[in-house]
């Protein structure tokens, strides 16, 4: 199992990005996850509604997103199989 620790919402951003996603007003995602005792919900939470508030998960304008990274880095901090689909989805919305 995973540690639930501040660390590790900042682990898994850097591998998103690594992975090639690009994250819109960053910052206050990042502020929001550290507020949040659950931060794998509010992370979910964020990509479905976060457009609202301006904050967006995206393909960068290359396209150059490894998909199978993303989806191993959302295994890795055990988000489940819906979560994954859910935000993979709302990475295509935006095209």
């Amino acid at each position: 199992m995973g540690s639930l620790s501040y660390e590790s919402f900042e682990e898994f951003l850097e591998q998103l990005k690594a992975a090639g996603i690009s994250i819109t007003r960053e910052q206050e995602l990042r502020e929001r996850l550290a507020e949040a005792q659950a931060w794998r919900y509010a992370f979910m939470t964020l990509a479905a509604h976060g457009r609202s508030i301006g904050i967006r998960f995206q393909e960068p304008e290359e396209g150059v997103v490894d998909a199978a990274r993303v989806r191993d880095t959302l295994a890795q901090f055990q988000f489940p199989e819906s979560s994954q689909q859910v935000f993979t989805a709302s990475l295509k919305s935006w095209h």
